[in-house]
């Protein structure tokens, strides 16, 4: 059933207790949020080489704009706000910074309630959380289709995956007047310039594993690339904000923490 506005909205500002609601401090600099799944997500030792876009988002950013990755495995647009993760951003975001959202990969899982939601009514209603969530914050809402899989037919041609998901969420970046940054269509290019072969090494392919959804450092690089770019194309940032969008960047950059308890 899909949510009247006012009941998304309200659900928006109900997210966080009332005594965070008052007008914060001004602090210094800018915070870039990730809300999001495995696609972006940091990845710790054990699961190295896979790698989340967001881990190389910041070679591509100025200094004084932080990245803060909240994308965690398996979530959906639905199960992160269940999950209470979009209000723990909520309960941080500050006037001035953005709150980036990609979802859809786990959103499509028609056979799991707890994640599942339905393109042009639920999984729009749960984006509006995010936006209104923002907004009503003084920060900015930055909408991104999801980075496309690794999928090719038998002729080599790079197949979409994500069925209305992007649609949705461009038309409801149209209606919100939100900007979006159309990752799916851009990486779908990619993967079809790269072709059958060349694309697996961006993705995480092992000797034991051949995973066509997650990537693997240069993957992870090249989509963070792509995602910067949109961020200047759309104006969300400025020329100054960003830095090394035509550089080679090393794969030795990305780093796998040690995960903490």
């Amino acid at each position: 059933m899909s949510l009247s506005r006012r009941q998304v909205t309200a659900a928006a500002l109900a997210a966080v207790p009332l005594t965070l609601a008052a007008a914060p401090a001004p602090k210094a600099g800018r915070t870039l949020y990730i809300a999001g799944d495995s696609t972006a997500a940091q990845k710790y030792a054990d699961a190295a080489p896979e790698t989340g876009w967001g881990m190389a988002l910041p070679f591509f950013l100025h200094k004084d704009l932080t990245v803060a990755n909240h994308a965690v495995n398996g979530r959906s647009s639905k199960s992160f706000v269940d999950e209470g993760r979009l209000a723990a951003i909520l309960s941080v975001i500050r006037p001035g910074d953005l709150l980036l959202v990609q979802f859809a990969h786990n959103d499509e899982k028609a056979t799991d309630p707890a994640r599942y939601t339905e393109p042009w009514t639920t999984y729009q209603d749960h984006l509006r959380l995010y936006i209104d969530g923002a907004r009503a914050r003084g920060a900015r809402p930055v909408l991104a289709t999801s980075v496309e899989r690794r999928r090719f037919d038998a002729a080599g041609n790079a197949l979409p995956t994500h069925g209305d998901y992007p649609a949705a969420m461009r038309a409801l970046a149209r209606e919100e007047g939100v900007a979006l940054l159309d990752i799916q269509a851009l990486s779908l290019a990619l993967w079809k310039r790269l072709g059958v072969e060349e694309t697996k090494t961006y993705f995480n392919w092992t000797a034991t594993e051949q995973d066509n959804t997650h990537f693997n450092p240069p993957g992870a690089i090249a989509v963070a690339r792509l995602v910067a770019g949109e961020l200047l194309r759309a104006r969300v940032l400025a020329p100054r904000d960003v830095r090394r969008l035509d550089d080679e960047i090393p794969a030795s950059w990305i780093t796998w923490p040690e995960a903490t308890a």
